[in-house]
């Protein structure tokens, strides 16, 4: 009987334990539901040699944060073939427990990166009929870390290559979903990854233009190079998670060069930044990563974001051509514009509206601003609106306006939805005066055309400055390439001027930024590695910086910390003579 007694005992005391635990477990599961949950990367370092099962790992890690809570609800990525680390969706608490864990180097919380967005080549004397090393250069594998490719294009056309086929030029393409990514396509719906890889490493294509404007033949600097595409950018961003996963594949997949034309707002520690710590690890296993330097246009803080010492920061500069537009006013005198406008008024004068003067909702700064609402389709149509602001041109599109003026110092030609240059203060008010000068003020917005600038290059206004904040001893940027108004392959799908309202589809297309500049290095990099299979990133980084053109300071007031080592000499660049090596430890 006491037997019995004691076995019934253990029996309900095991249930007990059990059913304690279980309600334990659902108590922790209903406390995690009931918390703030975000995307974190708890980054350890490189992946470990030999057998290692790292998922197994940092699964177990995971488990013992979240505890009753499911593994699979939280990872969201595994980092395993070129380093080590997970993403997951983790509480504060969670977070915390975890940077105390041996083996743990960063937490870094998910960041959106994102875009930094023909005659180049041949400004920089670096022509088709160079001298190259064709059956090398074709082996060479540029990996491009951005928004997709749209393989068909011609410029990345097979014809003529080797083996591996299917595509043979475009090696290989992966995508990343994760997050509020949506995608699941290497394809690319905006033309940013598209236009990039084109320049580094596009097929030699005649005869190409943006409807007629910047004819002539388009190609990438190593055009017998092979790309391989990393779509990590979305409708909504770039996601640093995605961004990692890409590094972790390119290294593995064994790439010879890196282009990222992406960035955060503002320079971060190496340790937070998941674009210093993936060509870190590229570093490691011979890959150069070229990155792009930033749009800020300012310095401080908020300037340069590329500022690892082991990856080249790439500015933009302009060319000897560029894209003017004029406004010819009804008295006769024309101010010169900067826009892409391919469309004619086929010498038909317009009347011109104040922004202020199209509203009768909104305040008059929103007015002038030609603000969300602010323009009322009954009073502009078929008319040109002025407006203080750019990014109003969709919105005057909208209405119903047959063009826009806009007030910007920027000199430089973006693409809108309709016709839309941009005038410098100076000329802006000499416009208002007019305006407010004549009865019936009316002007023509002529069609654009290609003019010559003999000072370039000059560093773009756009292009972000030094110092580096992070590691004051080390200069950057390190080197400028044409970023301003290049002409580039481009999604069949996405609008030219990114604009949602903008009904136009083209195959090649202008774009400025330093995301533009990035991959001219990147494939003058690829070059030189044609020559010197041997040499190490900082070999070859060190062959464009001391072979650079010297930049007129007279020019660009703000010196080194806006060109650095001065604009990229392709041809130079294979021959510099002396080459400074650098170890993982000088970095």
């Amino acid at each position: 009987m006491a037997s019995y007694r004691f076995q019934l005992f253990l029996n309900i005391s095991f249930f007990l334990i059990l059913a304690i635990g279980q309600s334990s477990i659902a108590a922790a599961n209903d406390d995690r539901k009931a918390s703030v949950v975000f995307a974190y990367i708890v980054y350890m370092g490189s992946a470990p040699e030999g057998e290692y099962l790292a998922t197994s790992w940092q699964r177990t890690m995971l488990q013992k944060v979240i505890r009753g809570s499911s593994v699979e609800e939280s990872m969201i990525r595994s980092y395993r073939r070129s380093l080590n680390g997970f993403a997951a969706k983790l509480t504060d608490e969670e977070v915390e427990e975890l940077a105390n864990m041996k083996g743990v180097v960063s937490i870094i919380p998910n960041r959106i990166y994102h875009p930094r967005t023909t005659r180049s080549w041949d400004f920089m004397g670096f022509s088709n009929t160079v001298r190259r090393n064709p059956t090398v250069e074709s082996n060479v594998i540029i990996g491009v870390i951005d928004s997709g490719i749209w393989p068909e294009l011609p410029s990345f056309s097979d014809e003529g290559f080797g083996p591996p086929r299917r595509n043979g030029r475009v090696i290989g393409a992966r995508f990343y979903k994760s997050v509020a990514s949506a995608d699941e396509s290497a394809r690319d719906n905006s033309g940013h990854g598209t236009h990039t890889a084109s320049t580094a490493a596009g097929n030699v294509v005649k005869d190409v233009s943006f409807f007629g404007l910047a004819q002539g033949t388009a190609r990438g600097g190593v055009p017998s190079a092979r790309i391989a595409a990393y779509k990590v950018c979305h409708k909504k961003g770039c996601e640093s998670v995605d961004i990692l996963a890409a590094f972790d594949d390119a290294i593995a997949d064994g790439v010879d060069i890196l282009s990222v034309s992406l960035g955060s707002a503002e320079s971060t520690e190496f340790f937070d930044d998941v674009i210093a710590i993936g060509s870190f690890h590229a570093m490691e296993k011979g890959i150069l990563t070229l990155n792009s330097a930033g749009n800020n246009g300012v310095a401080g803080p908020l300037g340069v974001e590329s500022v690892a010492p082991w990856m080249v920061a790439v500015a933009a500069s302009t060319t000897d051509r560029r894209l003017s537009t004029k406004v010819v006013l009804g008295n006769g005198k024309t101010l010169n514009g900067f826009s892409v406008n391919p469309d004619t008024f086929n010498g038909k004068k317009l009347p011109l509206l104040y922004g202020r003067e199209v509203s009768s909702i909104c305040s008059e700064d929103d007015a002038r601003l030609c603000s969300e609402s602010c323009v009322d389709s009954k009073l502009v149509k078929g008319k040109i609106v002025l407006c203080d602001n750019t990014g109003s041109d969709s919105v005057v599109y909208s209405a119903g306006a047959a063009g826009s003026i806009v007030l910007d110092d920027l000199p430089v030609s973006f693409i809108t939805p309709l016709p839309s240059p941009s005038l410098n203060a100076r000329d802006y008010d000499l416009l208002l005066s007019y305006k407010n000068s004549t009865k019936n003020p009316v002007a023509e917005i002529l069609r654009s055309e290609s003019i010559t600038e003999s000072y370039s290059p000059v560093v773009a206004q756009f292009s972000s400055l030094g110092p580096n904040f992070i590691a004051p001893d080390i200069l950057k940027t390190d080197i400028t390439a044409p970023g301003a108004e290049i002409l580039a392959a481009y999604s069949p799908v996405s609008s030219p001027s990114g604009s949602p309202v903008d009904k136009r589809r083209v195959k090649y297309s202008i774009l400025s930024g330093t995301s533009m500049a990035c991959p001219h290095v990147a494939g003058i990099a690829a070059y030189v590695k044609t020559f010197h299979p041997d040499w190490s990133p900082s070999a070859i980084k060190s062959a464009l910086m001391t072979t650079a053109w010297a930049m007129d300071r007279t020019k660009n007031p703000d010196g080194e910390i806006s060109y650095g080592s001065g604009h990229v000499n392709p041809v130079r660049a294979i021959v510099p003579g002396l080459v400074y090596e650098t170890s993982k430890e000088d970095t």
